[in-house]
């Protein structure tokens, strides 16, 4: 599972309507979105308690997958989830997104509570699909992180050097163009304190 997956769970047509945007700037929105809220669960799962609280929400989100329109997603459980993720910084990230040159027109504020659900299930899911193949002996449980973090960085697998390696995968990988550029490791640094 990558951001890919995220992607194509996500009604960016809808989207776009909604904010008023093209379908492209939503998708570049999203995938911004998408990886600033990957970026602060894995960071929460570094520690037990926030591992804890995170198992604990991906229950609610089992079985959960994408939405055909923004109105079917409970955007007030999203917000809920955004809050719990980014915390005391959720003001200042979502300022930081919506003023970026890379997404010009779009609102954070009301993108992120369409999101977290969407991310919440799809990790929900992808949880349990490692938790049961392990029960059956196909590959150890690394945890909630390594999920997180095989989103993050593409399903590659291979060995966790914290948080700024996750991000920097996302962000230094791929093949996607990002031309005028949302400072998204600077958002995340000032999330998390800067990197360890």
């Amino acid at each position: 599972m990558a951001l890919d997956d995220i992607l194509a769970q996500v009604p960016i047509d809808d989207i776009a309507e909604k904010l008023g945007v093209s379908r492209d700037e939503a998708k570049v929105a999203v995938e911004q979105g998408g990886a600033v809220l990957l970026g602060g669960l894995a960071k929460n799962a570094e520690t037990e308690e926030g591992s804890a609280a995170i198992q604990n929400a991906l229950k609610k989100h089992s079985g959960t997958t994408g939405a055909a329109k923004v109105d079917d997603i409970d955007q007030a459980d999203g917000g809920k989830i955004v809050a719990h993720i980014l915390g005391s910084k959720e003001k200042q990230v979502t300022k930081e997104l919506t003023e970026s040159k890379a997404t010009p027109g779009i609102d954070f504020g009301k993108l992120l509570p369409i999101l977290a659900p969407i991310v919440m299930g799809l990790i929900a899911n992808a949880s349990k699909d490692k938790t049961s193949k392990a029960e059956t002996g196909g590959e150890s449980s690394g945890g909630i992180g390594d999920v997180i973090g095989g989103i993050l960085g593409g399903g590659n697998g291979g060995s966790s050097g914290g948080i700024g390696d996750v991000i920097g995968g996302l962000l230094g990988g791929g093949s996607s163009s990002s031309g005028g550029g949302i400072d998204l490791g600077g958002i995340l640094g000032g999330l998390f304190g800067g990197k360890k």
